[in-house]
């Protein structure tokens, strides 16, 4: 036990001490997968972006055109105003999802560095915020595939 203390305080190399390069690397290689979703999830949040731009500048259009349209046209016009209102809010929401999805994700990443770093067994953390990340990701899709059949649906297109 004194010549292990010994080495420990001459600087000598030693797992107790800290992570080895080793460790740092593997966990570097472990970090890739969920990197690649991470890049998956953010082109799912500029996907879903364009969908609220999109639905954000008909409505513009819908409430200008809204003013001189007869009693009939103006409750049409409400009506595609109060779609555009549900599928804003289910983008609004998808993308929430996604933002909560990639946070996970950056918890996944820093918490197994963490843990090599600290040499602490974090394993149990992480699968969990994975799990969780993959759950946001699930719901995040759920939004966007409503949201998508709403659009489709009103735009007079027969679904089968």
């Amino acid at each position: 036990m004194r010549r292990f203390r010994d080495r420990v305080k001459r600087g000598a190399p030693s797992a107790i001490r800290g992570p080895h390069i080793i460790d740092i690397s593997h966990v570097i290689q472990l970090a890739v997968a969920p990197v690649f979703l991470l890049t998956a999830v953010a082109t799912l949040i500029t996907a879903l972006n364009s969908r609220l731009g999109r639905i954000v500048d008909r409505r513009r259009a819908v409430q200008d055109g809204r003013l001189n349209r007869s009693d009939t046209q103006a409750m049409q016009a409400d009506s595609e105003l109060r779609l555009l209102s549900r599928r804003a809010q289910l983008i609004y929401f998808a993308i929430l999802a996604a933002v909560i999805a990639a946070l996970l994700v950056c918890l996944v990443v820093a918490g197994a560095f963490l843990g090599a770093l600290l040499s602490v067994d974090l394993a149990e953390v992480v699968a969990v915020f994975f799990i969780l990340a993959m759950f946001a990701l699930i719901g995040c899709l759920g939004l966007f595939l409503r949201e998508v059949f709403l659009a489709v649906a009103s735009g007079g297109h027969i679904i089968r």
